[in-house]
């Protein structure tokens, strides 16, 4: 079958992400067994070997969301809004019943007051336009008043209540009308939607963006400019990973935020707080969010220390630790997968051309060399990486020329221009240190073997 392979247009590159994960069979094998039974993985291994790849891969073997987590204002206390989730059929309910008690309106129909704080009318000559322009087209003056320091004192609103009536957008030119009924509709934020991704990436995350926050109004809950505190509540990423995989590279670089991280993973809820003491936000909280995700962690061999114990052995407790490998063995089978892994950067990356089987070849090769340099083993590397950027400078190259395919010569160049910045310094100083005296003004005598 591989003596057919002609160029990377003869391979057949799996529709399933997790069949396209190369060499690291026992990772995609418990991976598969996490998936189904909702279970915590960690990733140990060297940058480059693909971690992220099968997190994501594992997202993908997962059902589809059934819950939304929306936040609903609270009249008897705005600062404690509350959380409400609902499940298809509820948000299918809710919809049929609204759609008996609505009308859709012209918006020059609507009630001036109305039309002028959903975006519509001009308060200064009264003309009708898309809510989307703020500008009037026919005076030319600003739909909205500002202060002098710039603040907006008239704020854009997307839904309004008068009476027992609600008024929506609906479109450039029309509102929609509610007749407002308590028990069907609320005043509700939707922060995680139903139809969702069930992965979510929080590498490097600040505490904001990995528990949530409230943003700030500088009017605060003020009833005529400020906004309820419900309509400011943001999601954290382990909310939006509920009934998902939240994917962490890195884990150690959370320092402190792997306790809390700790807590959400135990309670499968967590508060959304303000978290800036400054702000109208910090006297707002959101009880019982829920979050329950399958958290699955990466790290180098060298950081596993730095993982708190805790959040380690409930890892340990509750899912798999898996130790990645760095190359495969070197039978026909695995260049095949190699080969696949090639046509695989070539369709991600969608623009460069396919490869000509010579060219396939010859990383194959590079392959094998960078196995044995750094890890004095027979075989092909599964530091895949750097390979992914060799295939696609040779792309750039090939695409540069005008050539229908990557050749050989274009694998050759982009191999030149693939050394690493202190390699360079080093051929053309001599040296780190002598690059840097370079770099401070002092003279130093180039290396005449570089270039």
């Amino acid at each position: 079958m591989i003596d057919e392979i002609e160029s990377t247009k003869d391979i057949k590159i799996p529709k399933e992400l997790i069949d396209r994960v190369i060499g690291q069979d026992y990772a995609v094998k418990i991976v598969k067994i996490a998936a189904k039974q909702r279970r915590n993985v960690l990733l140990v291994g060297p940058p480059g070997t693909g971690k992220s790849m099968i997190a994501q891969a594992m997202a993908s073997l997962l059902p589809k969301p059934t819950e939304e987590i929306s936040v609903v204002d609270n009249p008897e206390n705005h600062n404690r809004p509350i959380v409400e989730i609902r499940k298809k059929e509820d948000i299918e309910r809710e919809n049929k019943l609204k759609r008996k008690l609505f009308k859709i309106i012209p918006a020059i129909d609507a009630p001036t007051e109305i039309a002028e704080k959903l975006g519509y009318r001009c308060r200064k000559c009264g003309y009708v336009s898309s809510y989307k322009e703020e500008i009037c087209p026919n005076c030319g003056a600003e739909k909205y008043i500002h202060s002098p320091f710039g603040d907006l004192i008239q704020k854009e609103e997307e839904e309004l209540k008068q009476g027992d009536l609600l008024f929506q957008r609906y479109d450039e030119n029309s509102i929609l009308v509610f007749k407002f009924d308590k028990k069907i509709i609320k005043k509700r934020k939707v922060i995680v939607p139903l139809n969702r991704k069930t992965f979510v990436q929080a590498t490097g995350a600040s505490e904001t963006e990995l528990l949530g926050d409230v943003e700030h109004d500088p009017y605060g809950s003020h009833k005529e400019l400020g906004s309820l505190p419900y309509t400011r509540v943001v999601a954290g990423a382990i909310h939006e990973a509920h009934e998902g995989v939240l994917f962490i590279d890195e884990i150690p670089t959370l320092g402190n935020l792997q306790r809390y991280l700790l807590t959400a993973m135990q309670e499968k809820k967590y508060p959304i707080i303000g978290k800036n003491p400054t702000s109208t936000g910090a006297i707002v909280r959101v009880d019982n969010v829920p979050c329950d995700f399958i958290l699955v962690a990466a790290a180098n061999i060298n950081d596993i220390q730095m993982i708190l114990p805790p959040l380690l052995s409930r890892i340990t407790g509750n899912g798999y630790q898996i130790l990645m490998k760095t190359y495969m063995e070197p039978t026909e089978e695995n260049k095949l997968k190699l080969f696949q892994f090639i046509a695989q950067e070539i369709e991600n990356a969608g623009n460069i051309p396919h490869m000509k089987r010579k060219a396939m070849e010859l990383i194959a090769t590079i392959a094998r060399k960078k196995a044995k340099a750094i890890d004095n083993a027979n075989g092909y590397t599964l530091r895949l990486r750097e390979l992914s950027g060799i295939i696609r400078r040779a792309g750039d190259f090939a695409v540069a020329e005008g050539s229908e395919y990557i050749e050989k010569k274009h694998v050759e160049e982009a191999l030149k221009e693939s050394k690493d910045i202190k390699e360079l310094l080093k051929s053309s100083y001599g040296s780190l240190w002598k690059a840097k005296f370079a770099d401070e003004g002092e003279e130093v005598q180039p290396n005449p073997s570089y270039g």
